[in-house]
């Protein structure tokens, strides 16, 4: 997978096909039969869009047919080579009557149907190279009759079933196998520890499964083994890589495995990693292990160029020896529990050229030495608790392309030396940044890509250096308190996909040069002082497709053609002297109230619901909603015993709830509310229409029931199969995160109208990772169809609200249900999102740029 180990690799394998006599069999087959061989393949082939085979006639002789060599003596084929010419076709069986063939690679092609049995007959075969085609079916049984095979690639195919284990004991000669991007199942064969010659062995992204077979350790001359996202599971294979001591590319990313002692130590794995000295790649990332970062890191090999540990439960500090890698190229370890300080040993790793250490919890200032990494082009310390001043030294980074340092504690000023880097993207947003934007940052040239200051505290006007960024594709101001007009010249900014200076305190009308805008798709200035007309030239930005300048003091006409043609009234809203035609409503003369529009119908029931459960939840919680529900059922419960109420806790029903809250619950922290009437019914009534109970049971899958006032809660196990935590299976004691998991599940139920216990989850597969697997920012992947249908006819502004509104439901279903309760977010957290998601569809559409949960790309990412 990594383009540098591949050369000498090819080299090498080359040498091995051809550096071997060959003896043909003269007495059955010749050039006449190899002739008629290859002209029957040609008849299977339906495309031939370079004319590959234009030359392969009876008028010529075959040692000329293009990608034929023929041998010495010219007696057979030995050789067919057609790879990346796109011809498109069935893999002829006819392929076996070229008995002589040495070496067959019809990879990068078109190529259907399967592999054929009969390519068992090609007995002086050394390389055979089906890559990347559109093969299926199983690996057939018979190619392990080739027994002089050296070259088995057939990886980007939708090959099934197992991998054969005669492969590896009858092909004597393997040393090269990749069968990655298939669809195989099953283990890993233990038989490929007889190959001790194997050096390159990859099997990534398929669907296998168990551990890494103990056997591999025979394999002493493996280079390069990937077995990454798979489902593969078990400890990390110590005794294994210690025997690997020629390893260069280990890549077990994105499986199951978990380290030693219960998934708590890790100095094992990375102790035997010691004597692998030619290590080059190190990626262990998306396992989900956990233990301490062992100071054995740093003994690595002075070859390590990457290490990818991303994605895990590492925790402790970042050990000082890791400076002793100074070969080190790439560092990610990010999405981890790391803490501490960033080490300062760290600028000793001069050929760093990205550093990612996002998502953790480092506490510490950003070390001004950062700045001596002069080859570093891509820097993400975000989403830490990092504090300080940004140092004046990362100006230094003259190569730093990409700079992420948002979502933590920053203060001060924005350091005009960041101007003197080659930035492509920069986001320092949702920190507390003072002071003016300086004309340095504002005025690079080589910003193409992204713009992030948002969410801090800066002042003064607008740069007009803005407009020298005529690559820009999206700049992002909001939520500061920048002052001042909208320059002209921002129209300069021709490659600019989105503008956001929301909620600030713009003024001065709007000038009429945005209309040159041609790449513009989405504008928003609500929330700030603009006013005076809105200019018509706006209908001449043909991709904008979102806009909204809402709570400010525009006067006069709307604008109708382009743009005004599509959206609705709420993107005007609080612009009292506005009038005009917007979606066939005068909105002058009449306003629409937001609670009958048709987003209202579609998406609010179901955030009502899902605050309507995380109520229950935090009720049972706290212990102040219970005697509300209890007197509603007052004889039932008395007739019982306590040991029998605690078994049958009445279930928790709406109109219970809602009786029991008086409809919303006054308390400072506890942020939900319960109506008592749904003009469309209730969501349960929605979601199962048919049944007389809905939601009934997904309301009471409540995991604690309170003892006392005190903080100590049961560990009795209360809830349904599919909706309890998966920590409880392990005899893990009832926490509040499991009701978090519990109000996720019904949050993913609710938008997929999937019950977590429908029939198609099975083997491992649940609701959350299903919607994981599918969603990737796509609300059609998942959303039930009745969904979609009623969001299908709305007016193009509603269509996006919808579309936001849904992706932040999914995403806090996604976060809610992660497999890791310290991952999860709290009740109060989860009702704040709900919250700013309510208040985004009131018209605030400055809440949904970041989530206050900190939903991460890493954490919408397959993960099995």
């Amino acid at each position: 997978m990594v383009c540098k180990k591949s050369m000498f690799l090819h080299l090498l394998q080359i040498g091995l096909i051809f550096g071997q006599p060959f003896s043909g069999d003269h007495h059955h087959h010749s050039l006449l039969s190899d002739k008629d061989a290859l002209l029957e393949f040609k008849r299977t082939i339906k495309s031939d869009p370079r004319s590959a085979l234009s030359n392969w006639d009876q008028a010529f002789d075959v040692c000329n047919f293009t990608g034929v060599r023929c041998g010495r003596l010219r007696h057979r084929v030995v050789q067919l080579e057609l790879k990346r010419t796109e011809i498109g076709g069935l893999l002829s069986p006819f392929i076996a009557n070229l008995t002589g063939l040495r070496f067959l690679d019809l990879s990068d092609n078109q190529l259907y149907g399967y592999i054929p049995p009969e390519f068992a007959s090609l007995r002086y075969l050394h390389g055979l190279r089906l890559s990347r085609n559109i093969l299926q079916g199983p690996i057939p049984d018979s190619l392990s009759h080739i027994s002089k095979l050296n070259d088995l690639r057939l990886e980007g195919n939708n090959l099934t079933a197992t991998i054969p284990g005669s492969i590896f004991s009858n092909c004597t000669s393997l040393n090269y196998v990749d069968l990655s991007s298939n669809f195989f199942i099953g283990e890993i064969p233990s038989e490929v520890g007889y190959r001790s010659k194997l050096w390159v062995f990859h099997l990534y992204s398929n669907f296998l499964r168990g551990k890494l077979p103990v056997s591999l350790s025979n394999c002493s001359l493996l280079l390069s083994l990937d077995v990454e996202n798979n489902y593969l599971s078990g400890e990390l294979p110590s005794e294994v890589v210690v025997k690997l001591q020629d390893i260069e590319f280990l890549q077990l990313s994105d499986n199951s495995m978990v380290s030693h002692d219960g998934n708590t130590n890790l100095e094992p794995f990375f102790t035997s990693l010691t004597n692998c000295t030619k290590l080059v790649e190190l990626e262990l990332a998306a396992l989900g292990l956990g233990g301490r970062l062992p100071k054995a890191i740093g003994d690595l090999g002075i070859r390590l160029s990457t290490i990818h540990l991303e994605d895990n439960q590492i925790f402790g500090e970042i050990p000082q020896n890791i400076a002793n890698l100074s070969s080190l190229t790439w560092l990610n370890m990010s999405t981890n529990l790391l803490n501490g300080t960033i080490p300062e040993e760290l600028s000793k790793l001069k050929n760093v050229e990205r550093l990612i250490l996002s998502t953790n919890s480092l506490t510490s200032t950003i070390p001004a030495s950062l700045g001596n990494i002069t080859w570093m082009g891509l820097l993400d310390l975000s989403k830490n608790r990092l504090w300080g001043k940004i140092p004046e030294t990362l100006g230094n980074l003259s190569l730093l392309n990409y700079l992420f340092l948002n979502e933590n504690n920053l203060s001060g000023s924005i350091p005009p030396s960041l101007g003197h880097c080659n930035l492509h993207k920069l986001d320092l947003s949702y920190n507390r940044l003072t002071g003016s934007i300086p004309q340095e940052i504002s005025g690079l040239n080589e910003m193409r890509i992204f713009l992030n200051l948002s969410h801090n505290l800066l002042q003064g006007p607008l740069p007009v250096e803005l407009s020298k960024m005529e690559s820009i594709q999206e700049i992002d101001l909001s939520s500061n308190n920048l002052t001042g007009k909208i320059f002209p010249q921002l129209s300069n900014c021709i490659s600019v996909r989105l503008i956001n200076f929301s909620n600030n305190s713009l003024e001065g009308q709007l000038p009429d040069s945005l209309g040159n805008l041609q790449n513009l798709e989405s504008f928003d200035l609500s929330s700030n002082s603009l006013s005076g007309k809105i200019p018509i030239s706006l209908n001449k930005c043909t991709s904008l497709t979102f806009l909204n300048l809402s709570y400010n003091n525009f006067d006069g006409l709307i604008p109708t053609g382009g743009i005004f043609n599509s959206i609705t009234y709420l993107s005007f809203l609080g612009n009292i002297h506005l009038c005009g035609s917007v979606s066939g409503k005068v909105i002058c003369q009449k306003r629409r109230n937001w609670i009958h529009s048709q987003m209202f119908l579609i998406i609010v029931p179901t955030i009502i619901s899902a605050l309507a459960f995380l109520s229950t939840i935090y009720c049972v919680i706290r212990f102040q909603c219970i005697k509300g529900i209890i007197s509603s059922r007052k004889d039932e419960i008395l007739s019982r015993s306590a040991p029998e109420l605690k078994q049958n806790f009445p279930r928790v029903a709406h109109s219970e709830l809602s009786e029991a809250t008086g409809g919303f619950d006054h308390l400072p922290d506890f942020k939900a509310f319960v109506l008592p009437y749904m003009a469309n019914g209730s969501l349960e009534a929605r979601l199962y229409p048919h049944s007389e109970t809905g939601l009934g049971s997904g309301s009471s899958d409540l995991s604690l029931i309170q003892r006392n006032m005190g903080n100590s809660t049961a560990n009795m196990l209360h809830g349904s199969i599919g909706y309890i935590a998966p920590e409880y299976g392990f005899g893990m004691s009832s926490s509040t995160k499991g009701d978090v998991y519990s109000f996720g599940i019904l949050v993913l139920e609710m938008v997929t109208r999937k019950r977590p216990t429908n029939d198609m989850f099975v083997e491992g597969l649940s609701l959350h990772k299903w919607v994981k697997r599918h969603y990737h920012g796509r609300v059609e992947n998942i959303v039930d169809t009745s969904l979609m249908r009623a969001a299908k006819d709305q007016p193009v502004e509603v269509k996006k609200m919808w579309e936001v509104a849904i992706g932040e439901l999914i995403e806090l279903g996604i976060l809610c249900t992660q497999e890791s309760p310290s991952t999860r977010p709290t009740m109060l957290d989860a009702a704040d999102d709900l919250d700013r998601l309510k208040r985004y569809l009131d018209g605030d559409t400055s809440a949904t740029f970041s989530s206050s949960l900190g939903i991460l790309s890493s954490t919408l990412d397959e993960e099995d």
